[in-house]
């Protein structure tokens, strides 16, 4: 996917950057620090947005590999649960995804 910023001047057209988004989601990431305030968890207790993003890497991850896109855009959910996330949560989370347990909707 491209964006392209096109402005008009007085009938002449000219097209200021074509540029892919790929690229600039590989900028964001290149620049993340750590997890972003996000307006759906304003509270100190950031567990919720752990697994949220969690779920939201998975989603995006199986989405995207399904229509055999390049799952590069999920990275950045990756990085926030990461950021929020303690280690054993992950860990006990991936060991019941691949037991089938899991319960959250992937």
């Amino acid at each position: 996917m491209r964006c392209v910023l096109t402005l008009f001047f007085r009938g002449h057209r000219k097209r200021l950057k074509s540029v892919k988004m790929s690229d600039v989601i590989e900028e964001k990431i290149k620049n993340y620090r750590t997890a972003p305030f996000d307006a759906r968890f304003p509270n100190t207790n950031q567990t919720r947005n752990c697994f949220q993003n969690y779920l939201d890497f998975h989603r995006c991850n199986k989405a995207l590999s399904d229509k055999g896109q390049d799952v590069a855009p999920c990275d950045w959910y990756q990085r926030v649960y990461k950021s929020l996330c303690p280690l054993s949560w992950v860990a006990k989370w991936d060991d019941q995804i691949e037991a089938g347990s899991f319960p959250g909707k992937i």
